[in-house]
Order: structure tokens, then C-alpha cells, then sequence
């Protein structure tokens, strides 16, 4: 016969549970004062529910090493204090009023036993407002586990609701000095909905800023602005109401008054039916919305077990996108309505709408007269540029467009610098926002085309020159044309483009690889064109330098002329330039000071 199993019972060790909760759970022991608020607050709901015209009021006092806190609950008969309180993982509110949940903060029962994580001992005193006659009862509990359960005579506590006293664990004392208390109930609490108070002074500051009354609208941005510097610790360029009744959500967005970057993730605080939930929800935004930071208060949104943090679920992916629609519109009535607060919005933080209008082809139709963009005209908008300029042309990389900006202005090409940040992606959609609008992306065939060619006569006339330059520059991948363009103060322009970066980037992996790897950067190679070094035959210098009879000179002095229009397009030197303009520099100073130069001098 199989014999019967015997039952057995869960022994919890919990000092290692309090261990697990301070240094797994929570993020830091001040959530202890969060519990004992929460605690308070779920019991005044509780008890209201039955009676709605109970007292709701909060008090903690606090001494040396000691808190005690006292709440006008429900409160506890001797029963309920077996039931619960000395029952790991269940919850007072598991009860007949489970119907009655949403009006709770709490969810997972993990109740005073949080408080060990700063308490050395916690006594409870409480008594029913469910069952009047039932005596006071007292729970004593110690952080080694152990407890004692006692009733008292009825004036221990004549009034329905509870009493903790906390007394400090040995090193913890710090968390129970009076302004420490203070600044975390305020911290905690200053939104719930009942009377909060710590050492007689009350704490709580309803109705919440953006939803008080003003005088006028100065007086309310004012406010928020003074709530936004004590809450964020800045001054607002503006702020954005985030009221979505249907959400269950209340609050505000303060925009940030200096740009940030998009890889910032923005910390919103975010109270939950008034306590504050967390400082740091950067789940509760689009990522776009980087440019600013909130406050809500939510009656939907689900906390994690530590309640320090949101629960990704699809409430809150609701929510985001509400609370980023609401932004948007915010964006769009400011273009339709107030474009000077458009403009300075735009000055500061443009970046986010780009981030924005890359996926919204409505805001960025009603963007474009607004939108700055660096082009060869200076900043514009892409609404005026496309008017001035037939073609839109544009450059992928800062780079390029620094190669070309000088010389197409002078020529009339229009050309977008597409380098920054999503400008490529949103000049690329400008056919679609603006009907009858052309965009090409520009390379160095393009913009040889918009150069003036040299008379064929002309420059057969150079060809000796010309050859000798295409020969110094070869080993550098680097072709050579003549062109004539203005200014003409430019001697030379180094175009290149993306593809031939690349195979150059190939070329010498494959220079310095092995031979296994070699074989395999070959079969790689492409037929990218090379970069390639246009003449200004225009240019004084350069007519001079095509007549030296030296072509070891002219070499020379066409090495210091590719250095030159590198150094202009302000581009990154590899090492074969680096030595290039290094050996172009020295050899003609050692010309300048040689022999040559002493008969020069003679003559």
C-alpha cells in the first residue's frame, strides 16, 4: 500500500525575504513610506465604500528612531489580523469588497511587509468599523520572523482604523528623521485624495496644478511653469495639457527649453489614482516625443508588483499613443493658430517634429512652410526652396553637401544638406506632400554637368599638364577634369561620392587582409567611379601652374592642390593624403629655398 502524504506548511525565512525585497524588489528603502501611505489610503477607501461620510485622514508622527502612522480605515478584527496580516502574499482587500478594486492602490498584497526593509519591529493596532463591537487588537512582528497577537481593552483605540509603529532597524535610523519623513510623504502623497499629514502639517496640494482654476492664461502658464522648476528643476519653453478623460489620464507636458538628444530617454513621473508611481516611465511617450517631460495621473494603468514601474501591456500601449496624439495636435494647432510659438518651438526643438513628420506625411504637409533645413540658400524651408529651385537636389551625408555647397550656390543649384538627422528621409517624401515637386539625390556627375566645360581647344592645349596631374593622383583613386566655374577664387573642387568611399574602404581592407580575406574583399570590388578633382580653369593659379615646364613641379603643385580641396570639403584625411600633403608642403618649400630659387633671386 501507498501510504498517504503527509501535509506540510512553507516555513519563511523573512530575513532573507526582507533582503529580497530591499535589494531585488524595491529600488530603494523610501518605498517603506509609499506602503504605509498606501496601506492608510486603501483602508480609508475600503471603509468609505460602505460609508461614504467617514473620516479620511492620514497622520504620521514622528521621533528619534521611531514613526508611528495613524488612518481612519476599515480597520482590523482579531480575525482578519490572522488572517492577513500574518499570511504572506495575502491581502486585506481579498475580501467582500473585491468588487470595490479599482478604488485601491495596492494589488499584491505584499502590505507591512515592506516596512522590515527599514523596521526593526512594527506593531499594528486596529480596530473595525465592519464590526464595532469587536474589540481593539494588537500584532507585534519582528524581522526574525516571529510574532504575538493580542486584543486590548477598548480605549487602547476607541475609534474605527489602524496605528503602525515602526521602530528603526539598527543603521536605518536616517529614514526616520522628521524632514526625511516629510519630503517622502510629500513626495509620495501630495496628490492622493485625503487629508495627508506629518507632525501636524498637511502635505497633500489638490486639486493638481493644471487642474485648479487661474485667472487668466498668464497666470496658468506661470503656475505650471513654477510647478515645472520644482518638480523637473527647469523653466518650460511651453507646456502641452493631457487631459484624455476616456484614458483615464490627467497631467501635463512641459517642453524642454534646449534640445536634446533623441537617444535621451525622457523621465515622466506618473501617480497612480495620486501616489506617485515612478520618476522614470520612458515607456509612457512615442520615442519621438523626446522634447519633453510629464506628469500624469492615471486611474488605468497597471503597476509592476514593486509599483515602481508601468506594466507594459496593452492599456499602456494605448495610452502612449493618446498621450503622442495629443502632442501632435498640440504641434499643429500652434501652425494653424500661433506661429510665433510655432517658430521658437521649431527654433529649439526640430529635430523631434522631423522625428515625427517621417512617419506622418499630414504633419509634415503642414510643416513644410515652417521646417528648417540647411541648404545653399542658408536655412530654409522646404516649402520655399522647392518654389525657388525646379529640381530639389540633395546630399546623404554633411560631407558631401560640404563639397559641393560653395561652388553649386554659384552655379544655381539648389542642394538640401539630406545629412542630418531624418532630413534625407523627409526631402525624399516631397513628392508626395507637395504635388509637382522633382527631388534628386546629387553625385559628382551631377554636378560636373553644371560646370562650364573648357573650350576643346583650350584644353588639348593643357593636355601635357593635364596628364601629369592624372598621373600624380592615380595612385590615390582620384581621376582629373577641367572645368570652368565660379567663384573663381576656388582653384580646385574634390568631388566624391558614397560608393566610392566604399571601394576605396575596400581596397584597403583587402591592401591590409590576408590572403584568405584578400581573395574575398576582391570579389567585392565593384565598379564604383572614383573620386575626382575638377580644375577651375578660371582660376589665375591654376592657368599659371598649367604653363610650369617643370612636370615634377607641376606634379607638385597639383598634390598641394587635391590637399587644398580636401581640406575645403572638410573631409577626413586618410593616411595617403595625410602623407600627400605632407611631402606636397615640403618639396615645395624645399623649391622655393633651392637652387632654382637663388637664380630667380639672381636674375
Amino acid at each position: 500500500m501507498t501510504a498517504e502524504p503527509t501535509p506540510h506548511t512553507f516555513q519563511v525565512d523573512l530575513r532573507g525575504l526582507v533582503d529580497l525585497l530591499s535589494h531585488h524588489l524595491y529600488s530603494s528603502p523610501r518605498v517603506y513610506v509609499r506602503e504605509l501611505l498606501q496601506n492608510g489610503v486603501d483602508a480609508i477607501t475600503a471603509r468609505r465604500a460602505e460609508d461614504p461620510g467617514a473620516p479620511a485622514r492620514v497622520a504620521l508622527h514622528t521621533s528619534p528612531g521611531a514613526l508611528r502612522i495613524e488612518d481612519t480605515g476599515t480597520g482590523l478584527t482579531e480575525a482578519d489580523v490572522h488572517a492577513l496580516l500574518a499570511t504572506i502574499g495575502r491581502s486585506s482587500k481579498r475580501d467582500s469588497l473585491e468588487g470595490a478594486r479599482s478604488g485601491f492602490l495596492g494589488q499584491f498584497g505584499i502590505g507591512l511587509l515592506a516596512c522590515f526593509v527599514v523596521a526593526g519591529t512594527v506593531r499594528v493596532v486596529s480596530r473595525s468599523a465592519r464590526d464595532p463591537l469587536a474589540p481593539p487588537v494588537e500584532w507585534t512582528a519582528r524581522d526574525d520572523g516571529s510574532y504575538t497577537v493580542r486584543t486590548l481593552p477598548a480605549d487602547a483605540r476607541p475609534e474605527p482604523g489602524t496605528t503602525v509603529h515602526l521602530a528603526a532597524r539598527p543603521g536605518a535610523e536616517e529614514w526616520f528623521a522628521p524632514e526625511k519623513v516629510a519630503v517622502l510623504v510629500r513626495d509620495f502623497g501630495a496628490l492622493l485624495p485625503y487629508d495627508i499629514r506629518v507632525d501636524g502639517t498637511a502635505v497633500t496640494d489638490r486639486p493638481p496644478v493644471w487642474e485648479r482654476p487661474h485667472s487668466g492664461p498668464g497666470a496658468r502658464r506661470e503656475a505650471l511653469a513654477r510647478y515645472c522648476r520644482e518638480q523637473f528643476g527647469f523653466t518650460p519653453l511651453d507646456s502641452v495639457d493631457l487631459d484624455l478623460p476616456v484614458a483615464g489620464v490627467r497631467g501635463v507636458a512641459f517642453v524642454l527649453p534646449s534640445a536634446v538628444s533623441p537617444a535621451q530617454r525622457a523621465g515622466h513621473r506618473v501617480h497612480l489614482k495620486g501616489m506617485l508611481l515612478t520618476e522614470h516611465a520612458p515607456e509612457l511617450l512615442p520615442d519621438w516625443a523626446f522634447f519633453v517631460r510629464c506628469v500624469i495621473d492615471t486611474d488605468t494603468l497597471r503597476p509592476t508588483a514593486s509599483r515602481e514601474h508601468l506594466y507594459a501591456d496593452e492599456t499602456l500601449a494605448a495610452v502612449r499613443d493618446a498621450l503622442g496624439d495629443r502632442i501632435r495636435e498640440w504641434i499643429t494647432g500652434l501652425a494653424a493658430g500661433d506661429p510665433e510659438r510655432l517658430t521658437h518651438f521649431l527654433s529649439v526643438h526640430h529635430l523631434g517634429v522631423k522625428t515625427l513628420a517621417r512617419h506622418d506625411a499630414d504633419l509634415l504637409r503642414i510643416m513644410l512652410p515652417w521646417l528648417p533645413f540647411e541648404t545653399t540658400d542658408g536655412q530654409r524651408s522646404l516649402e520655399e526652396f522647392a518654389r525657388r529651385h525646379p529640381v530639389v537636389h540633395f546630399t546623404r551625408t554633411v560631407e558631401e553637401f560640404r563639397q559641393v555647397a560653395a561652388i553649386a550656390a554659384a552655379q544655381g543649384m539648389g542642394v538640401v544638406n539630406g545629412g542630418y538627422t531624418y532630413d534625407a528621409e523627409l526631402v525624399e517624401m516631397l513628392p508626395r506632400v507637395r504635388p509637382g515637386s522633382t527631388v534628386a539625390e546629387l553625385d559628382a556627375d551631377t554636378v560636373t554637368a553644371f560646370l562650364d566645360d573648357v573650350p576643346a581647344g583650350q584644353e588639348l592645349a593643357l593636355a601635357g599638364f593635364l596628364a601629369t596631374a592624372r598621373a600624380v593622383l592615380d595612385p590615390l583613386d582620384c581621376d582629373v577634369a577641367l572645368r570652368a566655374f565660379h567663384p573663381l577664387t576656388v582653384p580646385a573642387l574634390h568631388l566624391d561620392d558614397r560608393a566610392a568611399r566604399h571601394e576605396r574602404a575596400r581596397a584597403g581592407e583587402a591592401a591590409a587582409a590576408d590572403d584568405l580575406w584578400a581573395g574575398i574583399l576582391g570579389s567585392l570590388r565593384g565598379t564604383a567611379p572614383r573620386s575626382r578633382l575638377v580644375l577651375n580653369h578660371l582660376n589665375p593659379l591654376v592657368r599659371t601652374l598649367a604653363t610650369l615646364p617643370d612636370p615634377a613641379l607641376a606634379g607638385t603643385a597639383v598634390e598641394g592642390l587635391y590637399g587644398q580641396a580636401l581640406l575645403m570639403a572638410q573631409r577626413p584625411l586618410r593616411p595617403a593624403d595625410s602623407a600627400l600633403l605632407n611631402r606636397a608642403f615640403l618639396d615645395l618649400l624645399q623649391w622655393a629655398t633651392g637652387p632654382h630659387a637663388e637664380r630667380e633671386e639672381g636674375r
